[in-house]
């Protein structure tokens, strides 16, 4: 840990440079993945700013539990069936997977698409699970 610290203070430029790409990164992933609501958060948006839940998981895990009033369209379909979202343009999306992972795709596209107040759902479905949240079966 001595030798480390010694370069850092011998080498201050590169260890600088190096801290400015990281932390460029950081900011740059963080852009691109669009913003995130908590469960909490999205709880809060469906019921007081009449958000729209739209699952992009596929139709067999939709079926073994989903949100209250969530729409189904898998990501695979998103694109094709993006004009079905049209009339809730307006309003708060909500866009929930499994993980949070595929989400971030959703967020983009619908983004791209004139969808304005689009965010994901941080840890998706299996964040809501462990949490103990209500589900439709």
């Amino acid at each position: 840990m001595d030798r480390f610290l010694n370069f850092l203070v011998d080498h201050w430029v590169l260890s600088g440079l190096w801290l400015a790409l990281f932390a460029a990164l950081l900011f740059y992933v963080n852009a691109k993945s669009g913003k995130s609501v908590s469960p909490q958060q999205a709880t809060l948006l469906i019921n007081r700013a009449n958000g729209f839940v739209l699952d992009v998981r596929e139709h067999k895990d939709f079926e073994k539990g989903h949100i209250v009033g969530a729409v189904n369209i898998p990501l695979a379909k998103l694109d094709a069936r993006a004009v079905e979202l049209d009339k809730n343009k307006d309003q708060p999306i909500i866009v929930v997977c499994q993980v949070g992972h595929q989400s971030t795709d959703a967020v983009k596209l619908l983004q791209a698409r004139g969808f304005a107040h689009v965010s994901k759902m941080a840890g998706g479905m299996t964040e809501w699970y462990t949490q103990s949240l209500p589900v439709v079966r």
